[in-house]
């Protein structure tokens, strides 16, 4: 009886709520892979996390000096690349890395560099899109074509701390592609026994089931 009070407190004192501070609040989003068209036609790649879908649009936040929120904003093309657990390393490769040269003081002063091509750093494929300018990833099981329809700044002020904004996109996809072995035969339903998203969570990435490393910002 004594056992099953400690271990009822015990179970209580766990699910006790506490005031926590985090630096950034990634619960747990899907990574995307945003290609996007430089001015000189090449196409550059943007991992993030912050995005989500509702009918046929997604809603992004790219930071105001990405890249890849440049391109978008000029082109109003981008294409969505939604890659599978395995394919952790290669996007962590490209991770540290700018599409934007010179790299702005607060990237450079935590690790990030410049690479003109980063199909070439991850080792990733260069597919052609159909009705979008920017190159889709190959190895990426599913990819979302979409035009840029609308964006805006974030409400309310901006905390002083931040070395940067971020700017709101809302997209609407015009093509949607995935790899014909997590598809339902004779269907356009994907086969979710058969897809896992590459998951971000607290810097940490994730597929259905254990971590499977950190990324170089992780502070834990």
């Amino acid at each position: 009886m004594l056992m099953n009070t400690a271990l009822s407190k015990s179970v209580e004192s766990d699910r006790e709520h506490i005031v926590i501070k985090p630096s950034m609040l990634y619960v747990g989003t899907p990574v995307v892979l945003v290609t996007s068209l430089n001015p000189d036609g090449t196409t550059n790649i943007s991992p993030m996390s912050s995005a989500w879908t509702l009918f046929d649009r997604v809603v992004l936040g790219l930071t105001s000096t990405s890249k890849g929120r440049e391109n978008a904003m000029r082109e109003r093309q981008l294409v969505l690349n939604f890659p599978s657990p395995d394919l952790w390393q290669k996007i962590e490769a490209i991770a540290p890395t700018t599409g934007r040269d010179p790299v702005p003081p607060h990237k450079e002063k935590i690790g990030y560099r410049f690479e003109s091509d980063k199909f070439d750093v991850a080792g990733f494929t260069p597919q052609a899109a159909e009705l979008v300018g920017p190159l889709r990833i190959a190895e990426c099981p599913i990819q979302f074509e979409a035009e840029v329809v609308a964006s805006h700044e974030p409400g309310g002020e901006w905390p002083s701390d931040r070395p940067e904004n971020f700017r709101i996109i809302e997209a609407k996809v015009v093509r949607v592609h995935a790899h014909r072995s997590i598809v339902m035969p004779g269907s356009s339903h994907i086969d979710t026994t058969r897809w896992s998203p590459l998951l971000y969570v607290f810097r940490h990435y994730f597929g259905l089931g254990p971590d499977l490393g950190r990324t170089f910002k992780a502070e834990a």
